[in-house]
């Protein structure tokens, strides 16, 4: 079974909840790839 990266989960949470004002709860809620897309739109947006 394949985990997944501690550190990385919580810089995603991070990221998320500073851009979009989401909560924890809500963001954790989201899949694995769901949060990483929504991390790569900020990123693109941001430019």
């Amino acid at each position: 079974m394949i985990r997944y990266p501690l550190a990385q989960l919580y810089q995603e949470v991070a990221y998320l909840a500073l851009h979009f004002n989401w909560s924890r709860s809500e963001i954790l809620e989201l899949d694995h790839q769901e949060r990483r897309q929504w991390v790569t739109q900020i990123n693109q947006l941001l430019g």
